[in-house]
């Protein structure tokens, strides 16, 4: 009988929400939710010199602020904090060591660090060398009373054979397998503090939990063979493992890196901007994984139905900024008005531009956005002065026709009363300037959206020198008129 799929996220509380981390977490989701089973959240939080203490909130806050729900997590469920499991951990530590699998090893950190000095000196792969190697049973004795009559607490490690093969077949990479010679000698299970090491408390974890299928990072090939062992220590089923590609930089070609200015790595960062979460779910959840033709917009609902384990890429996953922000604006165009709107009311409000005709100015460049945050540099020109032109706008101003185009439209605009002044009247009375003067195409509409916005490109003209306001629309071509006589 197949077992239930139950699968886990399971972040350290050391920092914020980054995209590699939330990409772990939206596979495991898209999996558990495609195949009806249990996603579950746990922490591991047992590397106390890395705590962060706002770290678990804001790994929750973020995945919720994606649209991830979970089944199990900390908030529902007792013991879902490494740092709550202790007595388990311990109960199996005390196990492999009356089993003679594990042992309490006194070595210290100076002596260790010697020693990797020493092999490194002689060009050897650096490992731990059992310190009990060629000892009888009295002289381990006498080591062990020694060394605690010294004040030393012991680590414990667990006994590796060396001679085993430890292979599993990666539901991404296929068949894989490590020697046990080859993972550096005994590890450390248990530190001094008490705290179990990342690869013990994980299989404990997992096994405690009943997870099916552990899907990760491919940093995390390396801790596989780890915790396969300690499956084997303790006669327990191994969960299937896929370990997915690295996320590199598209311009860069290397691992995404956190210094890595161009891009944006967090996504507290997405939220920050006013970015959509579903386009920001929507590009992740492309990031190594294809779903096969052409489309790439996908809802929640569609991502869910259509995710298949077996497309996950082998080859790494290219994070394109550049794409993120057009799959962004996509959202944001298709969006309502009233949440666009919403979301740009703290941006407006902070810059001081949120009057009655905010409403109006999001609409306007609603179809330019990437990031809600852009609000506020693009509706400079309604709350700043002129912007400088460009060269390419200095030449179409020195166009022969030009002052012939703004006089007559000025003259337009003059002749307008306050109350015929709306953004449906103002298209004709550019189209009878092209009556009157004979000037058309990119010689009428060019120079007029230059001198009233100072830009070459930008939303609909008539809705533009609306907003902009008739007095202040005139002002601006008559300052263009003084600059081009």
């Amino acid at each position: 009988m197949a077992k239930d799929i139950r699968v886990r996220y399971a972040p350290s509380p050391t920092g914020l929400l980054h995209i590699g981390n939330a990409r772990t977490a939206l596979f495991n989701y898209l999996y558990a939710r495609h195949h009806g089973g249990t996603f579950i959240i746990r922490i591991e939080d047992t590397d106390r010199k890395r705590h962060v203490e706002d770290g678990e909130r804001s790994q929750l806050e973020n995945l919720r602020w994606l649209g991830m729900d979970w089944d199990e997590s900390p908030e529902t469920h007792e013991n879902y904090r490494q740092s709550e499991r202790l007595e388990l951990y311990q109960k199996y530590i005390d196990q492999l060591l009356a089993e003679g699998k594990a042992y309490k090893s006194y070595v210290t950190e100076e002596e260790l660090a010697a020693e990797r000095e020493r092999q490194e000196a002689a060009g050897e792969t650096p490992r731990y060398i059992n310190e009990y190697l060629g000892m009888s049973e009295e002289e381990k004795a006498a080591y062990i009373s020694e060394r605690e009559a010294a004040g030393i607490i012991p680590t414990v490690r667990l006994a590796v054979n060396e001679s085993g093969i430890y292979k599993w077949h990666d539901m991404v990479k296929g068949d894989i397998e490590f020697e046990g010679g080859n993972i550096g000698g005994d590890w450390v299970i248990q530190k001094k503090d008490g705290y179990p090491t990342y690869n013990f408390a994980v299989v404990i974890d997992d096994h405690d939990m009943q997870i099916s299928h552990v899907i990760r990072g491919d940093d995390h090939i390396a801790n596989t063979p780890k915790q396969l062992m300690v499956y084997e220590a303790l006669g327990w089923e191994a969960p299937e493992f896929g370990h997915m590609t690295l996320i590199i930089n598209s311009e860069t070609g290397k691992k995404l890196s956190k210094r890595d200015t161009n891009t944006l790595q967090f996504i507290e960062d997405y939220r920050k901007k006013g970015y959509l979460p579903e386009a920001v779910f929507n590009f992740i959840a492309l990031l190594g994984w294809n779903p096969g033709g052409e489309d790439e917009i996908f809802s929640r609902e569609e991502l869910i139905k259509l995710f298949d384990e077996n497309r996950l890429s082998k080859s790494p996953a290219a994070f394109d900024q550049k794409k993120m922000d057009w799959m962004s604006n996509e959202y944001i165009k298709n969006a309502d008005l009233a949440t666009i709107f919403e979301m740009a009311k703290p941006f407006l409000e902070e810059a001081g531009r949120l009057t009655d005709k905010a409403e109006k100015l999001v609409e306007l460049y609603k179809p330019q956005m990437k990031s809600v945050d852009e609000i506020v540099p693009l509706t400079d020109l309604f709350f700043s002065d002129f912007p400088e032109l460009t060269e390419a706008e200095k030449e179409v101003m020195a166009g022969e026709t030009v002052p012939t185009v703004l006089e007559a439209f000025k003259a337009k605009l003059e002749a307008m009363s306050d109350d015929e002044f709306v953004a449906e009247n103002i298209f004709p009375q550019i189209k009878a300037v092209q009556k009157e003067t004979g000037i058309k195409g990119k010689n009428l509409f060019m120079p007029i959206r230059i001198a009233v916005s100072g830009e070459m490109h930008g939303p609909e003209l008539p809705d533009t020198i609306y907003l902009l306001g008739r007095e202040k629309s005139i002002q601006h071509i008559e300052s263009m008129l003084e600059k081009i006589r």
